[in-house]
Order: C-alpha cells, then structure tokens, then sequence
C-alpha cells in the first residue's frame, strides 16, 4: 500500500497498490482529516479506490507502506504512526491449512496530519535501514539526558526509536493473533478467531494509539469491516521476540524421507507495567509487575502442533531501586504493610489466565535480594490460604549453586527437584491435531520465574523447563528425535537470541550467561563479554534510561497531559459529555478523614510519647490516614548532604508504629503504606489496615533545592495516591533559611512545583487534592522583641499581619490558590531544647510560624494548632481534615452509557437526532442561586422586594389545588372512608395542617458572635 497526503483540507490517504491487489485484497483507500473544531480529532473515511481523487495528491514515501499502527496526539499535533520496513520472520504453523507467519517491524514513520511543519523532517527519516543494524537503536546516544535537545527534531522522534528498535512483531495473515498463546487462539469460536479485534489486551502494544481505529472498524457493516481487514490498513504489534527454525528430524523406519518440523519460540511482553531496568519495578495496585512477559514454545509438526508457555515478571511487591546503581543494588521495599491486596490481584490473573501456577524465585542470599526473598515467602504464605495446593513456590539460589557446581549444576538440581519435576508432569503442555485443529491435550498450569531483573538467570532456567516439556511430548510420540541434535541446537539458539532481545528492551544490553546457553559451555570470551554488558548497562541504565521512560510512557498514553486521538462521531462525544454531567448516578461518595502533620526535628531521635501529637483531640474519631512530614530527621553534616542515611527514618518509623499500636482504647491497627527520604526531609504515610486494598497508584517522588538543585539539605518529598477514585498528593518540604531570604524561598516553592512529578507525568497541580506539611522557614517582619512580647499576649492578628508567608500568598509570588487554618497558637520557632522559652542563645532568632499546613482542594479543616513536645527546638504542628472520596461503579457507568447510547440511536419518525441529543444533555445549573450574602448586603434586599418584603403567590398558599376546604379529607385518608366523623377527629386532623403563611416585613438578622475558643489553636466546629 502507499501513503499520500492531500492539500485544502490536509488528508493523508492510506491505499492498496497493485501487488496489495494481486494478493486478492480489496482495491480500497483509507481516508484520514483532521477535525476542524479540535486538533486531537480526526475524521475517518474507508472507501472504494476509484471514489478517491489522487491527481492532486503526493505520494510521501517511496516505501511499501505495510499498515497503520495508529493516532497519536503530541504537542498539540495529530500524527498518523505508518510501518515502511518489515521483513518476515517465519510460519510458526507451516503444516497447518492457514499459515501464521510473523513479520519483524524494523521502520516507523509518523507523519502529522494537522500541519506542514513536519513534512521535511518525516522525509528526512525516509531512508532505508539496515534489519541487522536496528538492534543498535535502543543504545545510550539515542536517548541523551544532558543538553538542549536538538531544535528542529520530530517530536516523534523517541517513538520513532523505539518502535524501529527490531522488537516489535505483527502477524502477517489477518486471521490469526499473534498476541494470544495456541491454546487460547484453539478454544475461541471460529468465528472470533478470525476477528482483529480479538487480541489479548495485555501484550498489543499499540492498543492506545489504534484504539480509536477499532472502534471505527466496529462501526463499519460486516462486509466493509471484513474488506478493512483483508487490506490490514490496521496493525496489531506486539513486543518482545520471535523466533523460527525449521529442519528435518530423522524419518520414521517406515518412511525414508525425512519428517519436516518448524520450532519456534514467541515471548510477548506486557505493556501494563512497561518500563526500563530501574524505572520501574515491582507491582502496581491493579497486579500488573514489570517486565512480565509470555513466553510460549512452539513445535509443529505434519501430525501435531505442540505448545509450552512459561511466565517471567518482577517480584510482585511495591519495590524501587533509586538513585545511582552501580553493580550493587540498593533495593528499598516502599510499602512493607500493604502489598498483600497487590500481591494477591496478581497471582488471581495468573490463576484465571493460566490455572494453577508455580513460582521460581532465583534470587540469592545477599542482603537486599534476601529481603525480597524474604517478603516474597511471607506473601506466597498468605496467598496460599486463598488457593491452596494451586499456589506453590520453589526458592532456588542460582547464584550460590553456581558458584559451587558450575551451570551444568542448575540443570542437574532442576531435574531433580520434586516441586518442580512434580509440576512439569501435572501441568504438562497443550498439544493439537494438525490437519483438524483439534485439541488433544491442554496444559493445566504455568511456572512463573523470576530473578532481580527477570533477564539472565530467568532466561536459563525457562530454557531448561522448555526442554524438558519437549522431552515429555517426544518421548509419547516420537523418542528418537529426542537425540536429535540439530533440534536442540536450534533451541539453545532461539534461547539465547530470546535472553538477548528481552535484556536489550529492559536493560539496553544483550543477556549475560547467553554464551552457556549457546554452546552449553562456559568460555573466556563469554565471561568477558558478560564482563563488557554489565559495565554497559550500569551506564545506560543510570543516565540514558529516563529518556527511554519517557518515550515508552508517551507511546502507551501513561503521560498526564495526554490526549487520546478520537475519530469525529457526535453520538458517542455527545454520551461522554452526558455521562460526565451524570456523575453522580454512577458514583457514591463516602467521608475520609486526614491526621497531618509536620515537625522539624533537628537532628533529634525520639525521646518522649508521640501521643499528644498524633491524637490530640478526644473528640476525634480516629483518622483513616497518617501524614507525617519530618524535616531535618538526620543532623546536616557535610557526610549527609552526599548520600542519605535511612536509619533515623527506619527509627521514628518504629516509633510511630509503636506508639499507634499502644494508644489507649485502640479500635483499629495502622500500616505503613509509604516512606520516602531526600536527605533531611522525610514523608511517611500510615492507613488503616482495611483500606490498603482501595488505595492504589502509591508513588513517592523528591525534588532538592539546596546548592542549587544537586543536595538536598532543602527541597521536598511528596507521596500521591488514588483513595477510591480521589485523587490525593502530600508534600512536606524544608525551604530557604534565612530571615531576609523570603525571594529564595519564593524559588524553592516555584522549583519544587515544577520539578517534583511523579510516574506517568503526573505533576503536583493534577491532583483533586493536595496538602503541604512543611518547614517553609518563612519569618514574622517584626523586631525580635516585638514578636516575643505580641506572641506572649497571644495578639496572633498582629503577628500574622507581618507574617512572611501570607504577604507572599497575597503577593501572588508562592502557595497561590491555597488555604490555611487560622493561626491560633504561638510561633512553632524557636525554642531552647527541652524548654517553653524562645530563643536565648546568641543569635536569638526570632520567633515564626515556620512549620504550616497549606491545603488546596475540597477540605473540611477541623482543627489546626501545635503540640507542646520538647525533643526539638521546632514544635510540631498538626491539621485534622475532613474530605470526601469519589467510587465509580464501572458495571451502572457502563450500563448507563448503553442506555444513553441506545436512546440516542432510536430516533422516532420525524424526530431529528439533533434535538434528542440536545434534549439528553443536563443542564449546567439546574438552579440559579442568588448571591451570598455580606455585612454590606443580604440576597433578600433588593430593589424589586424592598425592606425585604415578598409576595405571596397563590400556590404558596395553598399545596392542595383541587379543594379550597382545608377541613376536606383526601381520598385516601382514613376519614374519607368513615361514616361519619366526630368532632375530635375532625379537630385532630385540622391541626396537623399547614398554618397559612401571613406576609410579615423581613428584617435582616445581625451577623452570628464569633465563636468562642474552647482551647487555643481549635477551629470551631
């Protein structure tokens, strides 16, 4: 097919050539325009080829085009991502009556549909590159993390990169997908087999930008949808690896000719939880672990079709490596209390995927992996009082076995060992009849390996497992061709080019130990190549990968500022808008309340009860979360401000967790959900228990400001996460000293707002609701004696009229558009230890209210003050809040979209479609209120009802328009009914009436007292 682009209006046109139609494909153009009214909408036309005028038309690459992979909206500019270079892998099924032959993706040109800007820049990537040269395209110079960017590159350049690295795949035939397992693709009706829109959702990793293509096919009649197809204008890729050898095994006795068999191996990996090396590890909330991929072995045969599948993924707990890694790995479990509900959604997929499911976890006995290890068996342990015997685990130090027999030790000990060879016999494989398709046998399990990265030491052990399912089936049907050599020469091969590939994408260097499981033997130039890839990957991964990051969350739609491309169709934007204003129908809401606070420590470890701080109040109920922000939680030497010490955090952690456990008449147990240190300053977040498992998406992220940006003896730590479908972010912080230095601490707020984002380019500001518990060093502009003595009289007005940070608010310079809790108690800064005094040293500072809580969002602030603990020369500071969280129930959403879909489309004769769209959209404000009221005005006095004075309508004056007898029973009173009535019931019944309304002259009330403070520093309630 072939790619034009027209002008007035710009369209690209997708069309069959002449050798699409000598295939037998249908002579047909895809059509594409952007919208006029919005840049990230596009129109979208599928018609004959002789309906479309190209005589004005340029063709814009000389390629083949081989399909669309989709839209994507960058910058505000629609591109249209095209393949212009693949080469055929292989037929994975030559002996059966359709082939399924895999394509290797090797080019990616994106081509903007909204302006010309980009004409010339996607011309000049139209050159022709080298398959064998594409796997170079994921090293460190294409991904720089120094230096301006180049200023005239494609925005889609990264994309471009990544999508021409050669680890992207696509099925050649429309009838087959290559991104679901044999076993999966056999028992599917014959009818959705062949449908492209059948596809496992976890490995197509194009399923954002072509999402919106699909829904357009499944618009078109059958016979149009089944022509889009057999054209495959529309590609679905998969990554990971591909590979295919076919060969001839020895002939059986009665036959001299020799058996042709085809063996491949395809790994898909998963998009959910996509990332690089140090990026992203562990487990989301929704179960989905990094690098996890399927890997599926495929032998064919002219009888049978045999297929293996194993898995590989991340240790499923909330895990990170931050900072720079070497060749050591700093591993920090980021929440130890709650990755139970994570862990369990996890291993649920694999059991409803798999069935029953055996882990292998390869970790060794070093200290950071024998904590995962560790915590890994806890949670297995747990699990398996879920699914019993269908869980089960299998801890082997692959390490430690090498070093004491050598790899050839690993194949004896897998061998050998019950669990596993236990399971191999249960699980077995699935097995077909090649002529019928019909299933003769279906594995019933899947083992589940695992290392650090999920790359080397996997990769060998998933190789041995494939071998031995081999031997189990040629051992039923065919045993000679278990001494087959070339068939496991080719297997050690597409093993090691499979370690290889996987280790490119998740590291940027080919595996370690592939030179084993080439030739079964250990070498010199394979431990010096081994030697050479380690030293690449701690470079790569430290200082090119988050370019990588980027570049991959862009391509899966993760960033926050993203656009989904949707093809112009009114009906279904209209439902969205309705659905939008209807959120309330599908949705509930439910109270939240939230302890924060913060204390500068000053290097102090803990010395007294936390008590007073953390429940401060008898009349709370107890909060569903903790926020506590800690500053200065380590003294500040010259060692600190290098590499941050967690041992004093670790200790306030244990002593917060104690004094929890042990408070008085305790109703409920806390865990801790996340902890995160930059140097001094340290956020922690407790919930309770039973919420870990509706409080996902828990990211912690850092921003230093001290020296510049490169120490973080100041700057700030923040946590978000989504409670329910409420979005929350916490931030504390520890801004500029300095009494005059109000302008640095200005530009540490600004810095921190724009430099602190979390995954997935969230940012502070595209949270609901955000709170920060901060040190923010802010002063009183008064002279020390004049702030001692106000603060003394507790005058707080005064003080707070030269306080710093609201003249800074007010001046629009920082905290813009946030809230505090009046300031009622005493300046938090600063005291001599242990004592109630201020300041007495030789510097005598003066005292502020440097420790505060600023909040932007719907919060209900109960109470804001101080607690009198001593261990520092800062007191600690504390907030309660009230708040409100969102629950979506995605089964009455999607059932009301249905409807509104449905009554949308049923239009009666003579009504136009126009009208019942307008009639189905909600008005804005249903009802229009009148403004509040002030000391200068009440909304009641206004000229058209002077003094106040109303009239009276006449249906004010009476409810009931059908009697004007207000003594008269209503048809279905009891009354009614009677004979007779009495006069004490007629007198009864005459009370319980309305009193008639008598027009009265208003008088405006005064305003209420101010409330009375029943303790310093409460908010009235």
């Amino acid at each position: 097919m072939h790619l034009y682009l027209g002008q007035n209006p710009r369209t690209l046109y997708l069309v069959t050539g002449s050798h699409d139609e000598r295939q037998g494909r249908p002579s047909r153009a895809l059509i594409f325009r952007a919208a006029d009214s919005n840049p990230s909408q596009v129109i979208v036309e599928f018609l004959p080829k002789d309906e479309v005028n190209l005589t004005s038309a340029v063709r814009l690459t000389n390629r083949i085009v081989k399909g669309c992979l989709g839209l994507i909206s960058i910058d505000n500019e629609t591109f249209l991502a095209v393949i212009t270079s693949a080469t055929e892998v292989g037929n994975t099924r030559p002996s059966d009556s359709s082939p399924e032959t895999v394509a290797r993706i090797h080019e990616v040109l994106f081509y903007c549909l909204t302006s010309s800007t980009w004409d010339d820049f996607s011309a000049s990537q139209d050159t022709l590159l080298n398959p064998e040269a594409t796997d170079t395209l994921m090293t460190r110079e294409h991904y720089p993390q120094s230096g301006p960017a180049p200023v005239f590159e494609h925005p889609c350049m990264p994309l471009t990169k990544i999508l021409s690295s050669g680890s992207f795949y696509y099925a050649l035939e429309p009838h087959w997908d290559i991104s679901s397992r044999l076993s999966v693709r056999l028992s599917r009706e014959r009818h959705t087999s062949t449908d492209l829109a059948t596809f496992d959702e976890r490995f197509v990793w194009n399923e954002y930008i072509v999402r919106s293509l699909l829904d357009f096919r499944e618009k078109l009649d059958p016979h149009e949808r089944e022509d889009l197809d057999h054209c495959q204008f529309i590609i679905l890729a998969v990554q990971g690896y591909v590979g295919v050898f076919t060969m001839a095994l020895p002939a059986p006795p009665t036959n001299g000719s020799p058996a042709i068999a085809t063996l491949s191996l395809i790994s898909r990996l998963s998009w959910r939880r996509a990332g690089t090396r140090f990026n992203t590890r562990g487990v989301d909330d929704d179960g989905h672990t990094a690098n996890f991929v399927e890997t599926e072995t495929i032998f064919s045969t002219d009888q049978h079709c045999v297929s293996y599948a194993q898995v590989r993924g991340s240790v499923p707990l909330f895990w990170e490596q931050q900072g720079l890694q070497t060749f050591g790995h700093r591993i920090q479990i980021t929440r130890p209390g709650a990755s139970q509900p994570a862990f369990e959604r996890h291993f649920s997929h694999l059991m409803e995927e798999y069935g029953a499911t055996h882990a292998i976890n390869l970790l060794g006995s070093k200290e950071n992996e024998a904590i995962l290890t560790s915590a890994y068996a806890k949670h297995l342990q747990l699990a398996r009082g879920i699914w019993g015997d269908d869980l089960g685990v299998t801890h082997y130090d692959f390490h430690n076995a090498v070093r004491i027999g050598g790899h050839d030790s690993i194949v004896r000990d897998l061998r050998r060992l019950e669990s596993i060879s236990d399971n191999m016999d249960r699980y077995g494989f699935t097995m077909c009849d090649t002529s019928s398709d019909v299933v003769v046998t279906e594995q019933k399990g899947v083992f589940r390996t695992n290392c650090l990265d999920c790359l080397d030491r996997t990769n060998f052990v998933q190789d041995i497992l494939s071998r031995r399912s081999l031997e189990q089936y040629l051992m039923l049907v065919r045993r000679e061709w278990v001494q087959a050599g070339a068939l496991w020469t080719h297997h050690r091969e597409l093993w090691a080019e499979n370690g290889d590939a996987l280790s490119r994408i998740y590291a940027g260097t080919g595996a370690l130990n592939t030179s084993f499981t080439r030739s079964g033997k250990r070498t010199l130039a394979g431990v010096l190549s081994d030697a050479t890839k380690s030293v690449s990957r701690a470079y790569i991964n430290n200082f090119q990968d988050k370019g990588k990051q980027t570049a991959i969350d862009m391509f899966l739609g993760n960033l926050n500022n993203q656009k989904q491309v949707n093809i112009f169709d009114p009906i279904h934007d209209s439902v969205r808008k309705v659905l939008e204003q209807r959120l309330s129908e599908y949705s509930t809401t439910q109270p939240c309340s939230i302890f924060v606070g913060t204390w500068n420590l000053n290097g102090r470890p803990p010395s007294e009860s936390l008590l007073p701080w953390l429940f401060p109040r008898d009349n709370f109920s107890e909060p569903d979360m903790f926020i506590l922000g800690f500053q200065e939680i380590v003294a500040l030497t010259a060692q600190q401000l290098v590499q941050t010490d967690p041992e004093k955090r670790r200790m306030w952690e244990a002593r917060i967790l104690e004094s929890l456990d042990h408070r008085p008449l305790k109703k409920c147990d806390y865990v801790l959900l996340r902890s995160e240190q930059a140097l001094g300053t340290a956020l922690i977040v407790l919930v309770r228990s039973e919420l870990t498992a509706v409080i996902r998406n828990v990211e912690g992220a850092t921003r230093k400001t001290g020296l510049r940006g490169m120490s973080g003896n100041k700057g700030a730590v923040g946590v978000r996460l989504d409670y329910h479908d409420t979005s929350f972010c916490f931030l504390t912080a520890h801004l500029a000293a300095g009494h005059s230095n109000v302008e640095e601490r200005n530009a540490d707020f600004r810095t921190i707002v724009n430099g602190l984002h979390f995954q997935k380019g969230k940012t502070i500001e595209s949270h609901e609701n955000i709170i920060w518990l901060a040190d923010t060093n802010y002063r009183i502009n008064l002279e020390n004696e004049a702030v001692r003595s106000l603060a003394e009289a507790e005058d707080f007005d005064s003080l707070v009229a030269a306080d710093q940070l609201r003249q800074a608010i007010d001046d629009g310079e920082a905290f813009t558009g946030y809230e505090e809790g009046p300031l009622l108690f005493r300046p938090t800064y600063k005291y001599d230890l242990g004592t109630d005094n201020y300041d007495t040293s030789e510097k005598m500072r003066v005292p502020a209210w440097t420790d505060r809580i600023l909040f932007k969002g719907p919060f209900d602030l109960a109470v804001y003050s101080r607690a009198e603990l001593k261990g520092s020369d800062h007191r600690p500071v504390f907030a309660l809040f009230r708040a409100e969280v969102r629950i979506i129930d995605v089964v009455k959403r999607a059932a009301l979209s249905r409807l509104l879909m449905e009554s949308t489309l049923s239009t009666s004769p003579g009504e136009k479609l126009d009208e019942k769209l307008a009639a189905l959209m909600l008005p804005t404000h249903l009802v229009e209120l009148p403004p509040p009221s002030s000391d200068e005005g009440a909304w009641w006095d206004k000229p058209e009802h002077p003094n106040g004075v109303f009239p009276i309508l006449a249906v004010h004056l009476s409810e009931r328009q059908s009697s004007s007898n207000p003594f008269d029973s209503p048809a279905e009173s009891p009354l009614s009914s009677s004979p007779s009535s009495s006069d004490e019931e007629l007198y009864t019944h005459a009370m319980s009436l309305q009193t008639p309304i008598t027009p009265m002259q208003a008088t405006r009330p005064p305003p209420p007292p101010r409330p009375r403070q029943s303790r310093a520093g409460d908010i009235a309630e």
